[in-house]
C-alpha cells in the first residue's frame, strides 16, 4: 500500500475532515510507538510501511523499556495536545489500519513485546498467556 493510499484509509477510518489531519494523527502514533519497539520485531515493523511512514517510526529512538498502553496514550495526548480520548482514537485507528498492512503474525509478536493493553490499540483482544496457551491447544 503507498503512503497516500495509507492515509486516505485512516482519514476515512477514523472520520479525519482533513487528509492533513489524518497525517498528523499517522506521525505522533507512529513516532510515539517507535519508541516503544526493539528488536527484529522494529526492523520487520518498519519494512512493511510505506517508505515515508517507516521514516517517521524510525526517527525515534527506543528507550530501553516501553511504556505501559496507558501512559503510550497518555503522552501522545500532550504531544498532540489533545485528550486522553482523542489520543486513544488516533492510536487505534493509525495502529488499525497499519496492521492491515502487516502479517498478522507480526502484528502479534509485536503486541507481545509491548507490555498489556496495546493489543486494543491495534484492534484485538488482550489475550492473557492462559488464554493463548487454550487457544493453541485446541488448534
Amino acid at each position: 500500500m503507498t503512503f497516500d493510499r495509507l492515509l486516505e484509509k485512516i482519514r476515512y477510518e477514523g472520520a479525519y475532515p482533513t487528509r492533513e489531519r489524518a497525517e498528523e494523527a499517522l506521525n505522533a502514533v507512529l513516532g510515539g510507538l517507535g519508541a516503544q519497539i526493539t528488536g527484529e520485531e522494529r526492523v520487520a515493523f518498519a519494512a512493511a510501511l510505506p517508505r515515508e511512514a517507516a521514516r517517521v517510526f524510525t526517527g525515534e529512538a527506543p528507550g530501553i523499556d516501553p511504556a505501559p498502553a496507558a501512559r503510550f496514550v497518555d503522552d501522545l495526548a500532550v504531544r498532540t495536545g489533545g485528550t486522553a480520548a482523542t489520543a486513544r482514537w488516533d492510536a487505534g485507528t493509525v495502529l488499525a489500519a497499519v496492521a492491515t498492512l502487516m502479517d498478522p503474525a507480526l502484528v502479534t509478536r509485536v503486541i507481545e513485546s509491548l507490555p498489556p493493553g496495546y493489543a486494543l490499540l491495534f484492534g484485538r483482544a488482550q489475550l492473557t498467556t492462559a488464554a493463548r496457551t487454550q487457544l493453541s491447544a485446541a488448534a
